[in-house]
Parts: structure tokens; sequence; C-alpha cells
């Protein structure tokens, strides 16, 4: 992944994006009494080492200019088929190939010159493709920040910023107060071990963020996830992430619903079997948008795979229920048949599983009244009814004189002014078959800074 930082630089975001950004000393919009926006975005981030400096006073929050964001799945060489019939015939051994169609990616970047740029798959392991890229980049005025795969895969991420206008010291200051960014990437897969694996990563990157933002007394700050999710708008990590707050910034942009009648309106890759579906997404959760405490939004994800996994079996409620607790003569389950079964639908005593505390955690969650054992009616409404949705806001509580505006601190989060997906077949839901940069499309947002109301009721756990 490549993450990059930029300021107010009077360069336009190139590309699909034409003519949208301006990107030079735009005022901050304030948004009428009652009308708070409401926005979100995704990213990974290298803490920082010294403790984040006080908020802007407003005039330099005023000399803020758009900020722009890419997302790129840039398919490594040692990933890239050559031949469906030999699949071992990769990229990465014809230095010819993979040489200039990363050249092709690195002349898109150069001439989008986004904020940020998020890119994955990249090749940490040939110093001269990471040289190049460093090299033309850093040329260009970036500094860089690389991690690699924790499995030594030979890909990782790359991330450059660009610091250059007069303003960039007020701005780089800005962003590292108020702006966390995250990369996600993940292994594909489709099997339960990946899926299951890839919801605890990002279970794992929330509770990184929701530690950094208590420790840093950052509660009213915008979150930017971004990246490949290797999920669609269909899957338990979509809707775990909207439960937590967070919206895809493409489809705010084009004002997509969670509906199934647009959850196949655009995608973002094709896999090496044909397939296409829509992964790559910008997540943006502003400081006023609701959210559900994060431990109950891991638990009602939880006991969707475990209900998933009876099912797949052939067990309805009542049968999963008599599953679940077992030889047990009560009409309960008990932690000890709890755990069994966890073990035979494959939950837990493998690497991928859950970790003991992790298996308390979900039992602390179903034990609803605390008494020890899930009867019946907890089992309904906690593992077979539990449903991992995103929470709505409720102006009428937010405009009372319990949460007042009175009591509300005025912070900065953002609205999205534009996304585009490149190549633009994809936004209509169609892979065109003469692109061969990756097999991925390229995502790119721009965001509007904007002043809204935040009470620190609204993010829960800080």
């Amino acid at each position: 992944m490549v993450a990059v930082v930029e300021t107010a630089a009077a360069n336009p975001v190139g590309g699909g994006c034409g003519n949208e950004a301006n990107m030079l000393n735009v005022a901050i919009p304030r948004p009428p009494p009652g009308n708070d926006a409401a926005c979100t975005t995704a990213t990974t981030a290298q803490q920082a080492t010294t403790s984040p400096p006080p908020p802007p006073p407003s005039s330099m929050a005023d000399e803020l200019c758009h900020i722009s964001c890419t997302t790129f799945n840039i398919l490594a060489p040692i990933y890239k088929r050559l031949d469906q019939q030999n699949q071992s015939l990769r990229e990465s051994d014809f230095r010819a190939f993979w040489l200039s169609r990363n050249q092709m990616i690195l002349e898109w970047l150069l001439m989008e010159r986004t904020s940020i740029i998020c890119l994955q798959e990249f090749w940490t392991g040939n110093e001269e493709l990471v040289h190049m890229y460093e090299d033309k980049l850093c040329d260009a005025g970036y500094f860089t920040f690389q991690l690699a795969r924790t499995n030594n895969r030979g890909d990782g991420k790359h991330c450059f910023f660009l610091i250059t206008s007069s303003n960039s010291h007020s701005l780089f200051q800005i962003l590292h107060a108020n702006l966390l960014l995250g990369i996600v990437q993940g292994s594909l897969g489709s099997n339960l071990a990946t899926k299951f694996h890839r919801w605890k990563k990002v279970y794992k990157i929330l509770q990184y963020v929701e530690t950094y933002q208590r420790e840093n007394k950052l509660g009213g700050v915008p979150v930017i996830l971004s990246g490949d999710w290797n999920g669609s708008k269909r899957g338990r990590v979509y809707k775990f992430l909207r439960s937590q707050g967070f919206a895809s910034s493409y489809d705010i942009a084009h004002k997509y619903t969670d509906s199934d009648d647009d959850a196949h309106r655009w995608v973002s890759h094709r896999n090496h079997r044909g397939n296409i579906c829509g992964v790559d997404f910008i997540w943006l959760r502003n400081p006023n948008e609701p959210s559900k405490p994060l431990k109950t939004s891991w638990a009602e994800a939880a006991f969707g795979i475990i209900k998933c996994q009876l099912q797949k079996v052939s067990l309805k409620e009542s049968d999963a229920f008599a599953f679940l607790k077992a030889d047990n003569p009560g009409d309960f389950i008990t932690y000890s048949t709890f755990c069994d079964a966890l073990r035979q639908v494959h939950l837990i005593g493998l690497p991928y599983g859950l970790s003991f505390q992790e298996t308390k955690d979900l039992w602390s969650q179903a034990d609803i009244d605390g008494n020890g054992i899930i009867d019946y009616e907890e089992f309904k409404k906690t593992i077979w009814n539990s449903s991992c949705c995103s929470v709505q806001r409720d102006d009428n509580c937010a405009e009372s004189a319990e949460f007042g505006r009175d009591m509300a601190e005025e912070v900065i989060g953002f609205t999205v002014k534009d996304a585009v997906l490149f190549p633009r077949e994809v936004e209509r839901g169609m892979w065109p078959e003469n692109y061969s940069l990756s097999d991925h499309a390229r995502l790119t947002v721009i965001f509007s800074p904007v002043r809204m109301r935040f009470r620190m009721e609204e993010r829960v756990g800080l």
C-alpha cells in the first residue's frame, strides 16, 4: 500500500476526476444549524512518536484545502498470472513485463497527484521496483513509509507523503492531530479460514483506532479506512464497518444505498477465475457519526458466522439450539457445550479461530442476564437473530436538552465532493477486456473539510 499526503498544491486531481479539485486554500463551509454533515474514510497508520499537537485555531483551519485519496491494488508481479493453462508462469519472471506495467502505474500516480495514495500488493521484495517508485515520487517531493506483509510473501504496502505549499505545516499538523489513516490489505480467498481471518483483522484495526483515539483524546476526529477489503457490500466485513459508523465514500458520492438493488452497481476487481465484484473501498467515519460499541458489533458479526456455519449443515433454529446445548439435560446452553459446538464448526481450536479471551467475550455477550447459562430466549436474541447493522442518527435526541448543541464542541470533518473509479466501465458494473494495469480498478475520492458539532457521547468507548 502507498499513502500520500499532499497539501494545497494547485493541481487538479487527474484521470477520472476531470476539473473537480482546485486544491488551493478552500474555506471550510459551516453547515446550517441542525444539519451537521456526516461522512467516512479509511487507512492504516504508523503511530506518531510524539503526542499529537493541539487543535489548530479557526484561522488555520479555514486555510484547509480539499483532500483527495486514491486506493489501488496494483497486483504484485509475483501474483500476476500470464497463462491460465500454466498457473506457475508469473509476471515476476519477466522483467520487461512488470517494469512496463509499473511505469504506466507511476505515470498515472504522478499525473493525478492525489493527497493520499494507498497502494496494496506493492512488490516490496524487489529492490529495483521499490527504488523506481521511491525515486520518481521522492523527486516529486514525497517522503516514504513501507510496510511488508506480515507473512513474508514478498508484497506489502508503501507510503509516500508530500508537503509542498505555504500552509503545508499547518495542514500536516491537522492531519496528525485530527485524521487517523489506516490501510487494509488481506489475502484473497473465499473459504471459512480466510473470511474469518479477514474479519478478525478488521476487528483488530478498529481496536487499534479506538485505543489510539482514546489515549490521545482524539474522539472528535474523522477516520479514513482505505484499501482492498476482499469482500463485497453483501459481506460481513462491510456490515461490520457500517455498524461502526463507517460509510463507503464512493456510495456517498453516487447516492447508493445498502440495498440489494445497489449492491452490484459498480465493481472494482476481477479475480483469476473471471468473477467480478466490488471490494475496494475508501471508508469515512466523521466524528458526529453514531456507532455501536465495538465489542457489540464484533459479537453480532461472530454470532452471524456461527449461525451461517450451523445453517450449512442444515440446522434450523430449534435444531441449532439442541446442537449447542448438546446432551445437557436442562433446556439451556452451558459454556462447556458452547465451546464444544464452536470447535465442531471450526471456529475455535484452529490457528485462525477465536482465542480463549474472544470466546469468553462472546459468551458474555450471549449470556444477557449473566447467570452463567444461555436459555432459549437469549439464544434467539443474540445468536440466531443477531443483526450487525448500521446505527441510524436520532436527530430528535441529538437536539434534546440533554444532548443540546451547547454541550457540543466544533470540530472538523469531511463531506464527499466526488468519487471516481477507473477504468470508467467498472462504474457500470462491467470489466473492460483491454484493461491490463491490474486486476483491480483505481478508486479516487475528493473530500471537503467542513465544520460540524461533536458530542463525546456519539463516540462510544471514547
